[in-house]
């Protein structure tokens, strides 16, 4: 330590040596944020195009959050569902308004979101379809990511996720993403309860899927009797210039998994929606959290909602994503292999002679923070406030980034 201060390099050793290693950091060590912009330790300023995995969709420490959070905090922050509190009600209003469904079941995490979501199913299964006791099954897309639990790994395609964590959760069935015979094939089983997919997949490098592929999704489920689980963590709350990234085929699940912005990026907050017909399966006693709608989260949420709409962030993600894209096409095409993009949810394929993580960390000496994914892959997605000259300023890091790797 200097002056009472801590370096970045005390701090990569300090965790390195007294932290669980399931992570591997880019290494970087920051300390403050603001709006489109991160701090490290030492001072130096980068340009965050990754907002937590969107979960800081509404910008870093955003004052309208903050304020809230704040004031929330000095008042109550948790009773526990024992009890009724006054904020509660006020965000499930509103939550479940906005989306036009009946209920909302309050979290704390995105993968608790996807956990509750398949015991929803699950009870509904039983309940309403009429499956044979302990035989309903639940269908997840290969190259899904919602987690790492017992439950989200034992829905992985990904062996670094579920390797050596067995025995997995049963009648958990992977099927091929984008790929609808497939889908109907497998709905035709009538053990199925629910079909649990990402609109656009994340963590697989942004993959998006044909036009019309939700709508075939919607209709083959309701064909079926099959409940459509949409997650929604990443790919929500304005990321891919719409609310919901559903709503570019104007097609609504059976039930929607919402986390991560929910927050504005401040604390663990998810949220599960659903009509009567699926929610009213889970009865008191049947599903819980101690955290889950605490006061401090539902002021939080309620403001981080408001300011989505309220300053059109979903509407400047499709604005500034289209100027971005224009922007990485310049990239030499001998330097990348695609570009794939909604809104403000991009991956770029990074030629194989380029290592991808030498990428990332130029790109950080540049003043610019992204993250690889499987290998190859760069995902980008700035925070949802970023202008018109932030876009360009940032592509232009990116672009000369790339570039530099020339031989």
């Amino acid at each position: 330590m200097t002056n009472g201060k801590i370096s970045s390099k005390e701090i990569f050793a300090l965790e390195d040596k007294h932290g669980c290693r399931n992570y591997a950091p880019i290494p970087v060590a920051l300390c403050r944020g603001e709006g489109i912009f991160v701090w490290d330790v030492e001072g130096k300023k980068y340009y965050d195009f990754l907002s937590a995995y969107s979960a800081v969709n509404q910008g870093h420490c955003h004052p309208r959050i903050v304020k809230v959070l704040q004031e929330q905090a000095a008042k109550l922050t948790l009773v526990s569902r024992a009890y009724y509190s006054d904020t509660l009600c006020v965000y499930e209003k509103y939550m479940t308004d906005l989306f036009g469904y009946d209920r909302l079941l309050p979290m704390n995490t995105g993968v608790e979101g996807g956990e509750s979501a398949c015991k929803i199913a699950r009870k509904w299964g039983y309940d309403v379809k009429k499956i044979p006791p302990n035989q309903a099954k639940i269908l997840f897309a290969e190259g899904n990511f919602w987690g790492r639990t017992m439950s989200a790994i034992s829905a992985s395609s990904d062996p670094s996720c579920y390797e050596g964590f067995g025995p997995y959760m049963p009648c958990f069935e992977l099927i091929p993403y984008n790929n609808i015979p497939a889908l109907e094939k497998a709905l035709q089983d009538p053990t199925v309860a629910a079909y649990m997919v990402e609109p656009i997949q994340g963590e697989a490098g942004t993959l998006i899927p044909d036009e019309g592929y939700l709508r075939k999704v919607r209709e083959l489920c309701t064909k079926y009797n099959v409940l459509w689980i949409a997650d929604e963590v990443q790919t929500g709350l304005g990321r891919t210039g719409r609310l919901l990234a559903v709503d570019y085929e104007g097609v609504r699940p059976d039930i929607l998994i919402l986390a991560k912005a929910l927050s504005g990026g401040t604390m663990p907050i998810s949220a599960i929606l659903a009509n009567n017909n699926v929610m009213d399966v889970i009865k008191p006693g049947t599903h819980g959290s101690t955290y889950g709608g605490n006061p401090l989260a539902c002021a939080v949420a309620l403001e981080s909602m408001k300011v989505l709409i309220e300053e059109k962030l979903p509407e400047n993600a499709a604005k500034m994503g289209e100027i971005l894209r224009e922007e990485l096409h310049k990239i030499p095409k001998n330097m990348v292999t695609a570009v794939r993009g909604k809104g403000l949810m991009f991956a770029i394929d990074i030629h194989e002679s380029i290592p991808a993580y030498d990428v990332v960390l130029r790109l950080r000496d540049a003043g610019l923070l992204a993250k690889t994914t499987h290998g190859q892959t760069v995902r980008l997605a700035p925070p949802l406030v970023i202008t018109e000259e932030q876009v360009r300023a940032g592509a232009r890091i990116i672009q000369k980034t790339i570039e530099s790797f020339k031989q």
